[in-house]
């Protein structure tokens, strides 16, 4: 009985709903009843991370890193971070902007409790951007808003910005993340990994394939598949170039004809494919979710590791609680700081 206490008390306050009644100062005499929304899921409980500090060498150069920040993929979010400062060189140069699009304040809080040491701000991603925009995926979770707060980075964060890396939250860095930050754009708007063996093709509908307009986006171009999770982005230039107006308007051409199935991917392959600066393929090992569908295991593909990557529909940290995880999924637990609710009381 006293196993189920924690998830008991936890179901009792996600559906509390309180009333208060008041005197109403209406001549009528009545009464007022406010109900206060019920609060979102219960967020994990994370483990404090330790304090990682600047090598002697370091000096004062910020590396910029942005994420999104939500309660259902946080314990992805915590790991993706402590990753980074533990194999950083220069962790106290870190400086992470987490983009909201609801607010939960508990969220806000596990931040701050489990990284005290943590240089980091918060900006709030207006859903309203992307209303009417969005068409439906082949997957729920890449339909969320906040899924496409990437495409807005360039007019949320400061302007004295000049470069960021964007990196998803279902990852872990396994090397200095500022080898990835030096990376030579060489006047490039962005740098990610490309794989130009991927069939390109497939990314796409037969209907934009057979149109013939359409079909001549690339023209000029030899593009290639890349993956936006990890992504080294000149501010500037993407401001210049009108970067988020040009993705805005494919994503109106999707919402007229279905012209491909993968969310916030394909808009940006329209636009920059091609025309990017390549990375070399350590930094997003990429896939290790499995496919958008069944979320099947996957092994590594051969080579040196920068970066671990669980894109597709299977995620780690589920598929180590349900207890039946694949071998990749091992790589990502020493970097999970979650802790029981159980656990908590028990301390």
């Amino acid at each position: 009985m006293a196993s189920c206490a924690p998830s008991l008390l936890l179901g009792l306050l996600s559906f509390l709903i309180v009333a208060n009644i008041a005197s109403s100062s209406s001549s009528s005499g009545g009464i007022r009843l406010s109900i206060i929304r019920k609060p979102f899921a219960a967020v994990p409980v994370f483990r404090e991370a330790p304090a990682f500090r600047n090598g002697d060498s370091c000096g004062l150069q910020r590396i910029h890193i942005v994420m999104t920040l939500d309660a259902n993929y946080l314990r992805g979010t915590m790991a993706a971070v402590l990753s980074i400062l533990q194999h950083s060189t220069c962790p106290e140069n870190m400086e992470f902007h987490f983009l909201w699009s609801r607010f939960e304040r508990e969220v806000f809080s596990s931040i701050k409790s489990t990284f005290p040491y943590l240089n980091f701000k918060f900006y709030r991603f207006d859903s309203n951007r992307v209303r009417g925009k969005i068409s439906k995926s082949i997957r729920q979770a890449l339909d969320q808003p906040l899924n496409y707060a990437r495409i807005y980075l360039a007019d949320i964060i400061p302007s004295d910005v000049k470069r960021v890396i964007y990196l998803d939250s279902d990852l872990v860095v396994v090397d200095d993340i500022a080898k990835l930050w030096e990376v030579d754009l060489e006047e490039k708007v962005l740098a990610a990994p490309e794989y130009c063996h991927a069939n390109f093709t497939n990314y796409f509908s037969n209907l934009f394939w057979l149109d013939p307009v359409l079909a001549k986006t690339f023209h000029g171009r030899r593009p290639c598949y890349f993956n936006t999770g990890v992504m080294v982005v000149d501010v500037e230039k993407w401001r210049q170039g009108g970067i988020t107006q040009k993705v805005e308007e494919w994503m109106t051409v999707q919402k007229q004809k279905r012209i491909y199935h993968l969310g916030s991917l394909p808009p940006f392959l329209l636009v920059l494919a091609g025309n990017i600066k390549g990375v070399d393929h350590r930094w997003n090992q990429h896939g290790l979710g499995g496919d958008n569908m069944e979320g099947k295991c996957r092994s590594l593909h051969p080579g040196p590791i920068s970066l671990l990557h669980w894109s597709g529909k299977g995620k780690p940290w589920l598929r180590l609680d349900s207890r039946k995880p694949c071998i990749v999924d091992h790589l990502w637990a020493p970097y999970d700081l979650y802790r029981s609710s159980m656990h908590a009381l028990e301390e």
